[in-house]
Parts: C-alpha cells; sequence; structure tokens
C-alpha cells in the first residue's frame, strides 16, 4: 500500500476509534483490534501507553486507549485555579506575578511528563513541541493562555492549553505518530492586565515591532517597567531579544485554538461545537480629561469645569456611537473610569477612561471610533476641560479563519458525530495575531450562560471532552498533509 494510502487509512482508523471512545473494552473489540494494527503499522510502534503489554492506564485493551480523561482534565482545571490572587471561586492571574510564575512551572510540567521538547521564548511564550517523522516540514499548533483578569474564572483560555496537552495525550495513547510535528503553545499575557497590552505573547510573535518598541517605555500602575516585571519572573532580556520572539510566516503549517465561547450561542441552541470562521476586529482607546477641581461644597454649579461629568457623558456617547452604527455585531464598552483625586467632597480635576471597540466590519468600527473622538472634542468645549489625551492603543483588523483548517474542524465534528455550527468570534484570542503568521481556526464549546470574566464561568466535562476530541482529530488530519 503507498504511503499516503497507509496514512489515510490509519488516520480513518483513528477516527473510529476515537468515535467510539467511552464505549468500553467490550463490543466492538475485534474491529478495534485490526484498527489497533492498522495503527501499528502506520506509527511504527505498538499502539499502546507503554511498558504493559498494550494494556492501558484503566486496565484493559481496546477503545479505551482512545477517551479524553476527563477527570484528569477537570483535575489539572482545579489545580491551576488554584494559582490565584483572589479567592476561589474567582480566579486572578497577572501576567509576570508570582501566581502566574506558578502556572507556568505547571504547564511545564505537564509538558515534560507528555515526553515533549520545550523550550521559551524571552517574554515566556512556551512551546511543547511532539516531533513529526518529517520534522522540517511546518508544525501544526495549537493553544491559548493561563493569565486571568481580576475576579475572573477558570475556563478561558485554560481550556485550549491543557485541552491541548490532553489531545495530544490521547493521539500518543492512540499510537498515532504525526508526520508534521504537533505543539501546545501556552501565550503570554493575553489579558491587558498589567500593562494594558493584550494578546502580548502573540503580537510579538506576529512580529509587531511597534509593540517591542513601546515595552522600552512600558511601565505598570505601579511604575514597575516590563522588563523589571519580566526579570522578577525569571525572563531577564534586553531590547533587542524581543525581535528573537518574532515568527516567520512559513513557522506553522496551522494554528487551531479550542476556546469556551464566552457567549450564550451554543448553549442556547443545544449545538456541541462552533466552527469559527472570523474573529472580530477589536480596538482599545485611553481618554483623559482635566479640569479645574475645587472643593465640593465651595464651587458654585455655573462655576465648575468638571473632569467627571466629562467622562460620564463620553461613556453615554460610546453607547450612542455604537447603537447608531444599526448592527448587532458592533459593540463598545467603558470598562475603565478612573477619577482624581477620588474623594466625596472633591470635584472631579482629572478623569482617565479606557474604551474597547469592536466589530466585524474593520469599516464600521473605526466609524465609531472617529464620532467617538470628535464627541471627545465637543465634551472638552461645552464643559471647559482639557482633552489632554486620545490615544487609540489598539485598532486591529480581523482574522479570517483559513478555509483548509475550517474544512479540517468540520470533517472532524462531523467523523465524530458532533452537531457543529459555523459563527464568529466577538471576543478576540491570540488566534487573531497567529492568523498573520499562519493558517488558522478556532473550536469553540459552550459555557455555561456565555458567562466569562467572572466566577461563575464553567464548561461541563462532556462538551471539554468533545472540544478535545475534536481538536486531537483537526492536529491528526492536519498532521498528514
Amino acid at each position: 500500500m503507498p504511503p499516503c494510502d497507509v496514512r489515510l487509512f490509519a488516520l480513518a482508523a483513528f477516527i473510529l476509534l476515537l468515535a467510539g471512545a467511552g464505549a468500553g473494552a467490550g463490543a466492538g473489540n475485534d474491529d478495534n483490534s485490526v484498527a489497533r494494527r492498522t495503527m501499528e503499522e502506520f506509527a511504527g510502534f505498538p499502539a499502546s501507553d507503554g511498558g504493559d503489554g498494550g494494556r492501558d492506564r484503566r486496565g484493559s485493551y481496546g477503545s479505551s486507549s482512545f477517551y479524553v480523561d476527563s477527570d484528569g482534565l477537570q483535575r489539572q482545571i482545579d489545580e491551576l485555579a488554584s494559582f490565584s490572587d483572589s479567592p476561589a471561586p474567582s480566579v486572578t492571574r497577572v501576567l509576570y506575578s508570582d501566581e502566574d510564575v506558578q502556572a507556568r512551572r505547571y504547564i511545564k510540567g505537564i509538558m515534560n511528563q507528555l515526553g515533549l521538547v520545550i523550550r521559551e521564548d524571552a517574554v515566556g511564550n512556551i512551546f511543547g513541541c511532539w516531533e513529526g517523522s518529517e520534522a522540517g516540514l511546518g508544525a501544526v499548533a495549537t493553544g491559548s493562555h493561563v493569565d486571568a483578569i481580576p475576579f475572573s474564572g477558570k475556563y478561558d483560555g485554560v481550556v485550549g492549553v491543557l485541552g491541548a496537552l490532553e489531545a495530544i495525550s490521547m493521539l500518543k495513547r492512540s499510537g498515532f505518530q504525526p508526520k508534521r510535528s504537533l505543539e501546545v503553545i501556552m501565550f503570554t499575557s493575553e489579558e491587558p492586565t498589567r500593562f494594558g497590552i493584550s494578546c502580548l505573547g502573540s503580537r510579538l510573535m506576529a512580529g509587531s515591532e511597534e509593540l517591542a518598541l513601546s515595552l522600552k517605555e512600558t511601565v505598570d500602575n505601579q511604575n514597575v517597567s516590563f522588563f523589571d516585571a519580566a526579570e522578577t519572573a525569571g525572563y531577564k532580556m534586553h531590547l533587542e531579544d524581543l525581535h528573537n520572539v518574532f515568527l516567520k510566516k512559513d513557522n506553522y503549517f496551522a494554528f487551531i485554538e479550542l476556546h469556551i465561547e464566552q457567549g450564550p450561542i451554543l448553549e442556547k441552541e443545544g449545538i456541541q461545537i462552533g466552527v469559527v470562521t472570523a474573529i472580530a476586529a477589536p480596538a482599545s482607546i485611553k481618554v483623559e480629561f482635566e479640569g479645574n477641581g475645587g472643593h465640593a461644597g465651595a464651587v458654585l454649579m455655573p462655576a465648575r469645569n468638571d473632569a467627571g461629568l466629562a467622562a460620564a457623558e463620553l461613556a453615554l456617547a460610546v453607547e450612542k456611537h455604537v447603537l447608531e452604527s444599526g448592527s448587532i455585531d458592533t459593540v463598545g464598552t467603558v470598562g475603565i473610569l478612573q477619577l482624581h483625586p477620588g474623594a466625596i467632597n472633591s470635584i472631579p480635576s482629572k478623569s482617565h477612561v479606557e474604551i474597547d471597540v469592536r466589530d466585524i466590519d474593520e469599516k464600521r468600527r473605526n466609524n465609531v471610533i472617529d464620532k467617538v473622538h470628535q464627541s471627545a472634542i465637543e465634551i472638552s468645549k461645552n464643559r471647559g476641560v482639557v482633552l489632554s489625551e486620545f490615544k487609540i492603543i489598539n485598532q486591529d483588523p480581523p482574522a479570517l479563519s483559513d478555509k483548509s483548517v475550517i474544512n479540517a474542524m468540520e470533517f472532524a465534528a462531523k467523523q465524530l458525530n458532533l452537531e457543529y455550527k459555523l459563527m464568529i468570534s466577538r471576543a478576540y484570542h491570540d488566534s487573531l495575531f497567529m492568523a498573520r503568521i499562519s493558517p488558522m481556526g478556532m473550536i469553540f464549546i459552550p459555557c455555561y450562560k456565555g458567562y466569562s470574566h467572572k466566577p461563575e464561568e464553567h464548561a461541563s466535562p462532556e462538551d471539554m471532552a468533545n472540544g478535545v476530541k475534536v481538536l486531537a482529530l483537526t492536529m491528526a488530519k492536519l498532521s498528514l498533509e
């Protein structure tokens, strides 16, 4: 049989075993034996998890080698959640904090147990590689992040890292031998918590020269520089080291990210898998107003130049302009509004506002940003305050999933008899930037009521298992191409 046919037949055998996972070692055992022999021929070594004559960790033979270890995955998620700067059930894990360092050590420990080759780049993106039979070809990568905004949940990003490692474990248990290497990535700082920069690690991997230069001057709210913070976490670097984080466009053959939906659609419609076709275009804006301030009792209303009211008026203007776009896909949020000096009996002399605007349509989003800017100018004039800053921190274009990756994800869902839906991601992810250097796709699984970025965030073991299976099969298919 030609090598290509053997690979396809072996993949078909793996599909049958994966689709039958959890059915037990009884019925269909003869079919499983044939499939396992095919896998052994393809893989070049016995299709077992080693050392016990083909006996798997459940102590039996057959399809149980191909199950998702849902209990183990949940245990890992719970253990990772314990590395938190806020009490359970919430999770707070900020870039380069002690909790972040503990989480990094934990992820590398699992990678090591799986026999992956581990490396880290200058900013702490972590890579665990399973070398394929033709390692010179572009690898198939997957992964997400484990950092968490204050008082959030334990599934955002984490499912895409620990779930990816479980997918690798499944493929190894199956005896599958990848042609292209398979790599799991834990990205540094997807959340913009400490330095106000979202997707810091993946932005740099995608070659953002602007970000690399800006990090030289970047400090957190305690005036700790990015480089000093990184050094406390074990990443001592110089500005020129950041360029070593940049990746070439042919570095990966494909990238797939498994993630909770962070929205209610899949759960409401009772659909098991979301195949993401596009990621919305995000933008972040910082605005500052300055007024005269003064005593809350002594300064009469006609004489005031209230920077706080200017900020409040701008927040309402954001809502107005977003709604006027006429599209449900246009969203805007004022997530931060800070007043100085912040005393009940003092008129605010300064205000700081941070705005998030997103849309699938980049032109429509940019139109909203222009209107918000014009409103900020008009408000400053009408209220007699100074618009001291209107800064667009990032204004990223949307990302489209690659057709080849979409096809592979659909193929996997169909083979596993899982109902799926083509959908867009209104939240953005590291995949947005990986799309700049690699064909990209995302797999969504349902989450409870669409909750995310709050302690109530939850994904069921069954939904996570479905996502892991689709990811494993998608990677297996792409690795053979």
